[in-house]
């Protein structure tokens, strides 16, 4: 059977309020108009439903047999609606984000306590990947919102401005005939470096400045994380390029010191991706809105 969803709805508050008046007031449509699609229901179904008596009305053994289902249905519909109105007032919902481990810990760690202060109620998913992965995760729909390292050339994906970054070499005190002056990227490259891999954003952003230069870098040692760069930098294992902020600490601490260079390397620059034409969820444009606003 192929029935008007309104029929049973129409049968729903009339089997509920045992009175068609009653219901019609609830409906707002009038006693008529609720007899009316009752008699249409009963004939599409071929079962009577209700006992008529003078003003109210009764269920037959049928009509209590469909109005529990009914009733199951409508229900499960009213909470479907009331978790829809949650999420668009955030008070549910999820969002999932892709970023660098980096990045997300000295720089999304504070937009992401200010968003879930804000709205407990929000699920947020973390996922850690590389700039290129990011992207391929946004496009697979794996995530809504992406930190990636710019430029991101694809059409598929929507970006804007975040924030700018600074990459440094961070060296110990083994190389110490390096501090206080500036250093020439030539006499850098004889060094050991300690180098992320060819994979992320920022190797290739390293590598591009430097082959602008002619020059081309042969790394000591390399690594997936900018956390171990700063580890083996820290035992004298060789001269570490890692985000600025990652070795704050080494710095303070006069456990690392920053290598000036005569070609200042240039910042880099985050965005916030999505995918074009894909309307974001509630609690995305929630989030992308806080991260605008603050920078």
């Amino acid at each position: 059977m192929d029935i008007n969803f309104e029929l049973y709805r129409i049968f729903y508050f009339a089997g509920k309020y045992k009175n068609f008046s009653e219901a019609g007031k609830k409906l707002f449509i009038s006693q008529s108009a609720v007899s009316q699609a009752i008699r249409n229901l009963e004939d599409k179904t071929g079962t009577r439903l209700f006992y008529r008596k003078s003003r109210n009305v009764s269920l037959t053994p049928e009509g209590e047999l469909l109005f529990k289902h009914i009733e199951k249905a409508y229900n499960l519909i009213k909470s479907g609606e009331s978790k829809l109105m949650e999420i668009q007032n955030l008070k549910s919902g999820e969002i999932r984000i892709g970023a660098g481990d980096t990045i997300c810990r000295y720089f999304l760690i504070p937009y992401l306590r200010e968003f879930m202060n804000k709205y407990p109620g929000v699920k947020v998913q973390v996922i850690n990947r590389t700039s290129s992965q990011i992207i391929d995760l946004l496009k697979n729909g794996v995530i809504e919102v992406g930190i990636p390292t710019l430029p991101i050339v694809d059409n598929n994906i929507n970006v804007i401005d975040f924030i700018e970054v600074e990459d440094v070499f961070a060296a110990s005190d083994k190389f110490s005939q390096l501090r206080g002056r500036k250093v020439g990227l030539s006499e850098l490259m004889e060094y050991p470096l300690l180098l992320l891999q060819r994979e992320s954003a920022t190797r290739r952003n390293l590598d591009y400045f430097l082959l602008e230069r002619g020059l081309s870098v042969k790394p000591e040692l390399e690594f997936e994380s900018i956390e171990l760069l700063v580890e083996f930098a820290r035992i004298g294992a060789g001269i570490a390029h890692v985000l600025k902020e990652s070795a704050l600490t080494a710095f303070k601490k006069g456990e690392l010191f920053e290598v000036k260079l005569l070609d200042k390397l240039p910042k880099r620059k985050l965005g916030i991706a999505s995918v074009k034409n894909v309307p974001l969820s509630r609690a995305a444009e929630a989030f992308v809105n806080l991260l605008y606003k603050k920078t």
